[in-house]
């Protein structure tokens, strides 16, 4: 099996480094991400100058990985090029979740439907990231466990997993779709001009079965996704009424 690796944050990022480790077991892996950190850019793709990739600076042991001077799927479109035959694409392991509607503009789960729009199985990961580095080694197993789910056990698709900090299990879960609060959080950088940024927070809890109350509760929420964004419900009521 074929498995190239991008992520969002970055060559240097040690999620890259730890999910490469895993994914190793289960085949030949590739690394191919961005050469600077890529957060939050969601499903940009670059059309306005050339890309390019170079060597990783720093060492996979015993995998090729390159930097790319693009965003995430601008790397799993140039990857899969460069490397024909891809059975799997992975993305993360992101120093941060991508839970609930960051779902929409997170450049690592962009990364794994990149994968999927070019006919190949995506999965996304990411995990919880404060002042202190994630616990790689604590997390590998319950990564483990759940790419040999997904690899073996899933046809074709696209899926999201997120892990908490001390996982005790894994659920099945959908979207938590609920409104934000976005803030702008004005500061002062060291030349005295100003700068701000955006914030978001969630006005309602999690609601059971989704992906943000799986990982509260410490569970590996594993979220099957589709690339089809179109409401059939509204689409039927429209078209019933138009026949009416």
């Amino acid at each position: 099996m074929r498995i190239l690796i991008a992520n969002d944050d970055g060559i240097y990022s040690p999620g890259l480094a730890a999910l490469a480790k895993v994914a190793a077991r289960f085949g030949e892996v590739r690394v191919v991400a961005p050469d600077v950190e890529q957060s939050s850019m969601g499903h940009a793709i670059t059309a306005s100058r050339p890309l390019s990739y170079k060597k990783s600076p720093i060492h996979f042991e015993g995998i090729e990985a390159y930097r790319v001077n693009g965003t995430p799927a601008d790397c799993v479109a140039l990857g899969t090029h460069l490397w024909s035959n891809t059975d799997l694409v992975l993305s993360g392991i992101n120093m941060g979740p991508n839970l609930g509607n960051s779902m929409w503009h997170s450049g690592t789960l962009a990364a794994a439907k990149q994968g999927v729009l070019l006919g190949i199985k995506g999965i996304a990961f990411s995990t919880f990231a404060d002042k202190t580095d994630p616990d790689f080694e604590y997390l590998d197993p319950f990564v483990e466990e759940t790419l040999a789910m997904l690899i073996n056990d899933t046809e074709f698709g696209l899926y999201n997993v997120n892990l908490p900090r001390k996982p005790e299990g894994m659920k099945w879960t959908r979207q938590s779709v609920r409104l934000y609060d976005g803030r702008i959080e004005p500061g002062v950088d060291p030349m005295g001009r100003k700068h701000y940024w955006f914030t978001v927070t969630p006005l309602e809890p999690a609601e059971e079965g989704t992906d943000r109350w799986a990982v509260e509760n410490n569970y590996v929420s594993i979220t099957p996704l589709r690339l089809d964004l179109t409401n059939e419900l509204e689409l039927t009521h429209q078209l019933e009424a138009k026949a009416d």
